[in-house]
């Protein structure tokens, strides 16, 4: 059986799949069922992601998750993931909560901070434990 292709899929997540605090993130977001289920997620580090990605693929440890939109649209960083607030559980409170005026911008501060030291606070896994 073949591979489904991303147009098979309205939206893929692409996280970090060395950095242990992104593969537990993935983890967490399969067990809370987005709930239209039309979610890919594939590691940065494959040939898909790289395909994916086109000029936004870097070589090496990536500074943040990227989620390709339906359209094509890449979004990376935090703003990977507020599209995705709606569909989780309780997710809906927290995309409320990061409408409010200086939520947003802190909460861009703490993903940049957090992913430049995601390895040294959470350590990294090999590929091949990814799933």
């Amino acid at each position: 059986m073949d591979e489904p292709s991303f147009r098979d899929t309205p939206q893929c997540l692409i996280y970090d799949g060395r950095c242990r605090m992104c593969v537990t993130a993935k983890g967490g977001l399969e067990q809370l069922n987005v709930e239209d289920k039309a979610l890919r997620m594939i590691p940065y580090q494959s040939e898909e992601a790289k395909r994916l990605l086109g000029p936004h693929y870097r070589d090496g440890r990536p500074e943040a998750a990227f989620l390709i939109a339906a359209d094509g649209r890449i979004a990376s960083g935090l703003d990977a993931f507020l599209p995705l607030l709606p569909g989780l559980k309780g997710g809906r409170v927290l995309a409320r909560l990061f409408a409010l005026p200086l939520v947003k911008p802190l909460g861009y501060w703490i993903y940049r901070l957090v992913a430049k030291y995601r390895y040294e606070v959470f350590g990294e896994v090999p590929l091949d434990r990814q799933d």
